[in-house]
């Protein structure tokens, strides 16, 4: 199986490195392209293959076509259409091995959103949660969930993390989707990845959540809900 490490790798990347821990004392202020997740809609990404953009209420992104919904937390900033926006194409055209590039094949961000402005300095971790759909025909011979994390797994490492066990399956609602677990250090901090696949029309989607301790990764994760929402309490 070839993969398309374009796309992949560079949300890996972004998303990594503006959650990475760094230490100062003051911060720029946030972009004007800045929303705040309780008002915010996701970004408008062009509807495709049986697969939406969803949208944002009351700090609850929802995809009615992939069935499930992520909170927020309050205060967090959205900067999905930045991390849809164009990419400037290099200077030197990487060598052609038969991948198509990322916007040739359907790939997108479906929500980003950061603790804080990626841009903005602090001493903690940036958590933040990333849910992204790429094209599996980007990926010829992918069959199950387990076998995108081949990519993702040496994207992560290639960055400096490192996987905590091999992916495993795990049950969030009504849906199994497979869960790899890493860790960084930067500095004195420690950074957590926890993403979680699945396969849903023709897409390989993902979601990803950086935090700086496991409770910190967990607390997002719970955020999810796939099927009927739970009954309040």
């Amino acid at each position: 199986m070839r993969f398309c490490w374009a796309f992949v790798g560079a949300l890996l990347l972004c998303i990594a490195t503006s959650a990475a821990v760094v230490c100062a004392q003051t911060a720029p202020s946030a972009g004007s392209s800045s929303s705040s997740a309780k008002h915010g809609k996701a970004s408008p990404v062009s509807r495709d293959a049986g697969i939406d953009a969803g949208a944002i209420s009351n700090g609850v992104y929802r995809n009615k076509s992939l069935g499930f919904s992520c909170r927020i937390p309050e205060g967090w900033v959205l900067r999905t259409d930045e991390m849809n926006a164009p990419q400037e194409e290099p200077e030197t055209p990487a060598p052609d091995d038969g991948a198509k590039p990322a916007s040739s094949v359907g790939a997108k961000v479906l929500l980003a959103a950061f603790s804080r402005p990626p841009e903005a300095r602090g001493e903690e971790v940036n958590a933040s949660i990333l849910i992204a759909a790429e094209s599996a025909s980007a990926y010829p011979g992918l069959k199950d969930a387990a076998q995108y994390f081949d990519p993702i797994t040496e994207v992560a490492k290639a960055q400096g993390f490192e996987i905590d066990e091999d992916p495993y399956e795990v049950a969030i609602g009504s849906k199994v989707l497979v869960r790899g677990d890493f860790h960084k250090d930067v500095g004195t901090r420690v950074m957590r990845q926890s993403t979680l696949a699945m396969l849903a029309h023709g897409y390989a989607v993902s979601i990803t959540v950086i935090g700086g301790t496991e409770d910190e990764v967990q607390e997002l994760i719970d955020g999810l809900e796939f099927g009927a929402p739970r009954p309040k309490k």
